[in-house]
């Protein structure tokens, strides 16, 4: 069955004024429809059909380029508008609070990690919270459209979080103020759900 757009579970304004409408619905139904569109093409008569794109990019050839960055663009794109979310953002609590505390010492400093992970990437890319097998957390950033799940990318683990620093996820708002954009996600997250990621990751 071919991969299709999720839907967002909320309005392209809901996220405002930290993430404007015009960029939400540019970003979902132009950037990640195309993503979309373009891993059903290229995965299309192969193996990789039917498969979950969890597994695609588990196991991939990281040569294959339409599938590298056609898969990376779906998958990441479908984890960052589920971490976000305007009325249902609980807050950093329990294992996911324990884990982030033993590895960064408090959340301030796992919040400082994070955002300058985002704001060091250079060009395009993505910045990470992983968790590994047992339930340690890492923070990583990616290039392109990679993500830990792919073979040889830094961090490796699954991500929980991720926050997507290509200009068309910020530009008509921030401009070049990527720090600033860098801060606002952070009033828009969906701990509850990055908290069931970390339980079924970990």
């Amino acid at each position: 069955m071919a991969f299709q757009l999720p839907e967002l579970g909320y309005a392209y304004d809901a996220l405002e004024p930290n993430i404007d409408a015009r960029t939400m619905e540019i970003h979902h139904s132009k950037h990640h429809n195309g993503y979309t569109t373009k891993l059903n093409g290229a995965i299309a008569g192969s193996d990789l059909e039917g498969k979950s794109i969890e597994d695609i990019l588990d196991n991939l050839d990281m040569s294959n380029a339409g599938v590298r960055n056609n898969g990376g663009g779906f998958y990441n794109h479908s984890l960052f508008w589920s971490v976000m979310n305007p009325n249902d953002k609980g807050e950093i609590s329990g294992d996911l609070k324990n884990a982030i505390e033993a590895e960064f010492g408090s959340e301030e400093a796992f919040k400082d990690a994070f955002s300058k992970a985002a704001a060091t990437q250079f060009g395009s890319g993505w910045a990470w919270l992983c968790v590994h097998e047992g339930g340690k957390v890492e923070v990583c950033a990616t290039p392109n459209q990679d993500n830990p799940l792919m073979p040889g990318v830094t961090c490796g683990g699954t991500p929980i979080l991720g926050l997507d620093v290509w200009e068309h996820a910020y530009y008509l708002n921030y401009q070049n103020r990527r720090p600033d954009y860098i801060t606002a996600f952070f009033n828009v997250i969906n701990w509850n759900e990055v908290s069931k990621r970390y339980a079924a990751a970990k």
